[in-house]
């Protein structure tokens, strides 16, 4: 059984006491419910520690949202994966489209950025997905196995251990979403893809996220589809009130 998840990712939101309220008020509306899937909230790099400490004794895994191409040494500015893994983090978010858009991100980087990341114990939530242009043109399936490449040196074993979340970059914080059965097809397309390099039972056994403008109204119908595993969330995992109704949806 794969996993089901719902991960929040901050982006460059929340000051350090925000954060640590927002933690501390998901904890609170967690507490003694039934949770149907993994919760995970991916912090600014200067709340990932404060926030490990402020959702202890809970169901939520802490991440960061990226983190450097090198393990260590004179980068100023960069924050390793060892450093990730120190604070108690267990998840990083590589590869979203907007590392790849405004900070030159390349597969070679991201290759590097993964390995690091499983070597340090984390798990890399993986972000693949097209502009608009690629989606109208029909090239979106070709763009997504390239971003997938980045993977594929992988062995079987590593492979295993990551997330993949799939974000069709025109339904980021466009109000526009893919319909679920446009979100279906491309998450069955990259199950097909890993099913190529790695057989049939790690395909089955890789969770895929739908992220792309998902809300409460429409996780229900997106999280119905047999290759969705879950939601990567954006703007609505900044209030509890908008983030507990997605990972709600998981009955």
């Amino acid at each position: 059984m794969r996993k089901k998840i719902v991960a929040g990712n901050w982006k460059m939101n929340t000051t350090l006491q925000e954060g640590v309220a927002l933690a501390q008020g998901l904890k609170e509306a967690l507490a003694g419910k039934k949770v149907n899937c993994d919760v995970v909230v991916c912090t600014p790099f200067i709340s990932v520690a404060s926030v490990v400490e402020a959702v202890k004794g809970s169901v939520i895994g802490v991440g960061a949202e990226n983190c450097a191409d090198h393990d260590k040494g004179a980068y100023t500015g960069e924050v390793s994966a060892s450093m990730v893994a120190s604070t108690g983090a267990k998840y990083v978010i590589l590869g979203h489209s907007e590392r790849r858009q405004y900070y030159g991100e390349t597969n070679e980087m991201l290759t590097t950025k993964v390995g690091l990341a499983l070597e340090n114990g984390l798990t890399p939530i993986f972000c693949v997905g097209e502009v608009k242009e690629e989606r109208e043109n029909g090239t979106f399936k070709a763009v997504i196995e390239g971003q997938m490449k980045a993977l594929y040196g992988l062995s079987k074993e590593d492979f295993s251990k990551l997330v993949i979340a799939y974000e069709p970059v025109w339904a980021i914080g466009t109000g526009l979403t893919a319909t679920s059965d446009q979100a279906e097809e491309v998450h069955a397309f990259i199950r097909e893809s890993i099913a190529k390099v790695y057989g049939k039972e790690v395909a089955e056994e890789t969770s895929i996220l739908y992220g792309g403008s998902c809300k409460g109204s429409n996780a229900p119908e997106l999280f119905a589809q047999p290759d969705i595993d879950g939601g990567l969330i954006g703007g609505a995992a900044l209030k509890v009130d908008t983030f507990m109704p997605i990972i709600e949806a998981w009955k």
